[in-house]
C-alpha cells in the first residue's frame, strides 16, 4: 500500500515537472523578452566580480564594461518605460503621471520649434504678404504657447494635489512643462499612452 519511492520515480518526476530554476528562467524570459543567463554564465560573471583586478588596465576595462552595461539598461528602459532602470529624474509614479498627462494631449509648445523655423524662412521672402504672415504666425505661436502652458501648469498642479496628496511633488510641474515642449516622437522615456487616452485614477 505504502511503498518506497525509487530513484527511477524521482527521475521521472523531475523530467515531468520543471524545476524552480527553470520556471524562474521562463518567467524572466517572458517578462524581459530575452532569456535569463544560465547558471554557468551567472557563475562566471559572479567570479569575475569577486576576483580583484590584476592591474590598473584590467580595473579600467571592468569599469568601462560596467558603465556600458548600465547605459544599455538605461537606454532600454527609456524605450520601454520600465521603472527599474530609468534615470532618477524619471522614476516614480508622480513623474510617470506627468509624462502620461503630457502624452495624452496635444501641446502647442511641442510645435514651437517647427513654427519658428517656418517664421524664419518667411523672413527671407521679401514681399508684403510674407511679412504680414510672418508677424501673424509669430504672435499666434507665442500667445498660443503661453496660454497653453499656463493651462497645463494649472491642470498639472490640480491633478497632482488630487491624486498624490502625500507624495513628493517637487519639480514635477517643471518636468511636465519641459516634456510638453518636446516633439512626441523624440520624447524619452517613450510615450506609453495614446493621444486622447483617459488616464487611470491610480498609479
Amino acid at each position: 500500500m505504502f511503498r518506497r519511492r525509487s530513484a527511477k520515480d524521482d527521475v521521472v518526476a523531475t523530467d515531468a515537472a520543471p524545476t524552480a530554476e527553470e520556471m524562474q528562467r521562463l518567467q524572466g524570459q517572458e517578462a524581459k523578452g530575452r532569456p535569463t543567463p544560465r547558471r554557468k554564465e551567472a557563475e562566471v560573471a559572479r567570479k569575475q566580480r569577486l576576483t580583484p583586478p590584476k592591474d590598473r588596465k584590467e580595473a579600467a576595462k571592468r569599469m568601462r564594461q560596467k558603465r556600458y552595461e548600465a547605459r544599455q539598461k538605461t537606454h532600454s528602459a527609456l524605450k520601454s518605460g520600465s521603472e527599474a532602470n530609468l534615470p532618477k529624474r524619471d522614476r516614480g509614479k508622480v513623474r510617470r503621471f506627468c509624462r502620461d498627462l503630457v502624452d495624452a494631449r496635444r501641446n502647442v509648445a511641442e510645435y514651437l520649434l517647427p513654427l519658428l523655423i517656418v517664421i524664419l524662412v518667411l523672413g527671407f521672402v521679401r514681399t508684403p504678404a510674407s511679412g504680414y504672415a510672418q508677424l501673424f504666425l509669430w504672435l499666434t505661436t507665442i500667445v498660443g504657447t503661453v496660454l497653453d502652458t499656463i493651462y497645463l501648469v494649472f491642470k498639472t498642479r490640480r491633478e497632482l494635489a488630487k491624486r498624490f496628496p502625500g507624495e513628493n511633488r517637487r519639480g514635477a510641474v517643471g518636468y511636465t512643462v519641459l516634456r510638453s515642449s518636446q516633439l512626441r516622437r523624440f520624447r524619452l522615456p517613450k510615450p506609453q499612452v495614446e493621444r486622447g487616452a483617459a488616464l487611470p485614477e491610480r498609479y
